[in-house]
């Protein structure tokens, strides 16, 4: 069982899947980190080497990426700034509607159930 920023990676899993269960990490962002490790993506998590296991947790602890709680500090205080701008995105955030344009006369059914209970209480 390998753990890392506190998330435990499966052991049945290929490394370049497990790591993505780390917020912050995708496919590709996995298997970039992975190959400037030269470590082989589809070696799976229990039959990784402790040297593989700490140089993988020594990349993602320094200060190169912005993973889990430092990720969502960013993003959250990037919502409050458009909120407190006063700008359509930000507006949209309140009322938790589709900010990206989408239509929402057919679409969008679970966020707009979400503004009419918001409304009613």
């Amino acid at each position: 069982m390998v753990r890392i920023l506190g998330n435990t990676l499966a052991n049945r899993k290929k490394i370049y899947i497990a790591l993505t269960s780390i917020y912050g990490i995708g496919i590709s962002r996995s298997k970039q980190i992975l190959e400037k490790l030269k470590i082989n993506p589809e070696i799976k998590v229990s039959n990784m080497t402790e040297e593989h296991v700490s140089k993988v947790r020594d990349l993602l602890e320094s200060d190169k990426f912005q993973l889990e709680g430092n990720l969502k500090r960013f993003i959250k205080q990037n919502i409050t700034r458009l909120i407190e701008i006063s700008s359509y995105k930000g507006k949209r955030h309140l009322k938790s509607l589709p900010t990206r344009g989408q239509r929402t006369r057919t679409n969008s059914r679970t966020s707009r159930r979400v503004t009419i209970f918001k409304s009613k209480i």
